[in-house]
């Protein structure tokens, strides 16, 4: 068997218990801290995802007019007899363009969201 403690063990005993137990309330804290920053980021990440599905949508509403727009342009176009084949090309490769333009602002942006 052991002998009795010393008052300056039995001191030193109960002083370590109880950093024990502040490092476990400690631990406790930390990991609710944890718990809420997740619910934070988890609701901050959703947000961003659902601000990101609304302006894709928008953006590819935007990118659907401008297809249907070229492809009324190129119909209107060929049915033209006086216009030229360099003409409708033209207009038809601007229309294009544009619709690409938009097509990459749309790419750029998610892209940028998703870094952030």
């Amino acid at each position: 068997m052991r002998a009795a403690m010393s008052p300056a063990e039995k001191g030193a005993h109960d002083d370590v218990k109880r950093g024990i137990k502040h490092l476990e309330q400690s631990i406790g804290e930390v990991q609710r801290g944890l718990r809420k920053a997740e619910r934070a980021i988890e609701a901050d990440a959703k947000a961003r995802i659902r601000t990101l599905r609304k302006e894709a949508k928008a953006q590819l509403a935007a990118i659907k007019a401008k297809r249907s727009e070229a492809a009324r342009l190129m119909k209107n176009l060929s049915a033209a007899a006086e216009g030229s084949w360099e003409d409708m090309k033209r207009n038809a490769d601007q229309a294009l363009a544009d619709a690409r333009a938009t097509a990459s602002s749309v790419a750029d942006r998610i892209r940028a969201a998703l870094q952030r």
